[in-house]
């Protein structure tokens, strides 16, 4: 494993200045459909390769699920203004409680990834999470949503997660971008969630800025490069990654909180997915662990790793 100095990180090209938005909501309608196909592009001959093909056609359902279910009902914007005032998260997933629309995700996708090919153990688990009631169902999601999934149930709940990631990216997309306020370090201003992973982007008014991405939401907020991600320290940061391996993915080590949050660089390769380049970077995962630092990221189909 390689490590990297924190500095010398790529500047912006001459001639543009860099004045991100704070926040980027959510694209739903394309979320989903481009992970499938980012899975399905780092399958090719990867170590992972069953695992990732099952986690595209599972995104294609997240994806296929949004036709013909109710829009989400959004917030008033009384609810916005009090949770900018006291710079809290207007979609706080502390607060949540499911609603038709989000019940009608849930039974949508565990229906429909019932056609998908999977091991017999995740199936077991799609029809456990089929048949369960109200009550169950409702622990299931405050269990995601707190973060808290029991070890026992992990293939589970991560079809619930996978529900509850399409009914929070399309909530976010009906928010304001230009109302979030940062919220802390390592919180969602959308919805409160953890990131995921972060992203060097390559866009235009952007192009090497650090966005963080939420877990649950998809919602980018901007943040701060050479800084952590979880405890918002500016020392002992550095950078890791495996040899040989993409250079387009690292791990960002703080030595403060002694935990990492990988860090995607986008603006190299176009097509990096959040979600999708987390999972298929497990190996990076298991050499830092081994150096004594806790994984940050919150990816609820890396559970269990």
């Amino acid at each position: 494993m390689a490590q990297v100095g924190s500095r010398g990180h790529d500047p912006t090209p001459i001639g543009e200045i860099a004045a991100p938005a704070f926040a980027r909501l959510p694209q739903p309608h394309l979320l989903f459909a481009r992970r499938a196909e980012r899975l399905r592009a780092l399958a090719h001959g990867h170590e992972l390769k069953s695992y990732l093909l099952f986690l595209a056609d599972l995104c294609a359902v997240q994806h296929a699920i949004q036709e013909g279910v109710p829009d989400p009902v959004p917030l008033d914007a009384a609810a916005i203004a009090r949770a900018r005032e006291f710079a809290m998260p207007p979609l706080d997933r502390t607060r949540f409680t499911a609603d038709p629309v989000c019940d009608a995700a849930i039974e949508r996708l565990v229906t429909s990834a019932g056609d998908l090919e999977m091991p017999a153990a995740a199936r077991a688990a799609l029809l456990k999470t089929r048949a369960a009631g109200p009550d169950v169902t409702a622990e299931m999601v405050r269990s995601v949503l707190a973060n808290s999934i029991p070890v026992e149930a992990i293939a589970e709940h991560a079809f619930v997660a996978a529900a509850l990631q399409v009914h929070f990216a399309r909530l976010a997309a009906r928010l304001d971008g230009a109302t979030l306020v940062p919220v802390g370090d390592g919180a969602c201003p959308a919805c409160g969630g953890p990131p995921v992973s972060s992203m060097v982007v390559g866009w235009p008014g952007a192009h090497g800025a650090r966005f963080c991405v939420c877990s649950l939401c998809a919602t980018l907020w901007n943040y701060v490069r050479i800084k952590c991600t979880l405890c918002g320290s500016t020392k002992g940061i550095s950078y890791r990654e495996v040899d040989g391996g993409p250079a387009t993915v690292k791990a960002e080590i703080c030595e403060s909180c002694r935990g990492y949050v990988k860090i995607l660089h986008q603006h190299k390769d176009p097509e990096a997915d959040p979600v999708a380049d987390d999972i298929a970077s497990l190996g990076l995962d298991l050499l830092v662990r081994e150096t004594g630092f806790r994984r940050g990221g919150f990816n609820p189909f890396l559970l269990g790793y």
